[in-house]
């Protein structure tokens, strides 16, 4: 029996993000699962080595790589079409949560329950929170990006999504944005003269 877990996964480079958004480089969700991934690693390394909090690593990086593995059955629904509403959202949710069951039982069943903890992650974790933190990192270095080449389309959403990076109040969120965030914003050549 042939199992298409990962053949479905490997669709994930299909999906693409910022759909209302005229781009002037488009963006998958598989490229974007794997930014989110490494910036959530990046914020649990901070609080566990800066802040001595314990964050579990690998939980971490791993609910991030599977954030949105959903999506390669559902697409990429809008944020401000997403979020309009509880009942959208909602709705929204369950089909989410039906497209990961589905997903899952793609692989064979005693595989299955490995995945299923970050195919379906606990959303009320704290690894979890730092993974929407780096969720909404990824989404501001994308506006960084857009704004660098001239592509005054993400002005706003920059502002929105800054304003929410602020309101998350994570110590190693707020390191990260003080430390690494400028170099997004510098070409290559300054990058290296540092």
């Amino acid at each position: 029996m042939a199992y298409n877990f990962f053949a479905f996964l490997d669709r994930m480079k299909y999906i693409r993000r910022w759909s209302l958004m005229r781009s002037s480089r488009e963006e998958n969700i598989m490229e974007h699962s794997q930014q989110v991934a490494v910036f959530a690693h990046a914020l649990a390394v901070i609080d566990t080595e800066i802040f001595n909090n314990s964050p579990d690593i690998s939980k971490t990086v791993l609910y991030a790589l599977y954030h949105e593995c959903s999506e390669v059955m559902t697409g990429d629904l809008p944020t401000p079409i997403k979020y309009f509403n509880k009942e959208i959202h909602g709705a929204y949710k369950q089909l989410e949560d039906r497209a990961a069951d589905k997903l899952l039982n793609m692989l064979p069943p005693p595989m299955a329950g490995a995945f299923e903890s970050y195919v379906k992650a606990d959303t009320e974790s704290y690894e979890y929170k730092l993974v929407k933190a780096a969720d909404k990192l990824s989404a501001y270095v994308k506006c960084l990006e857009e704004l660098k080449s001239g592509n005054g389309e993400f002005k706003k959403a920059k502002q929105s999504i800054g304003r929410e990076l602020k309101a998350k109040k994570l110590a190693c969120l707020d390191y990260f944005i003080e430390n690494f965030l400028p170099g997004f914003s510098l070409t290559l050549d300054e990058m290296e003269e540092l």
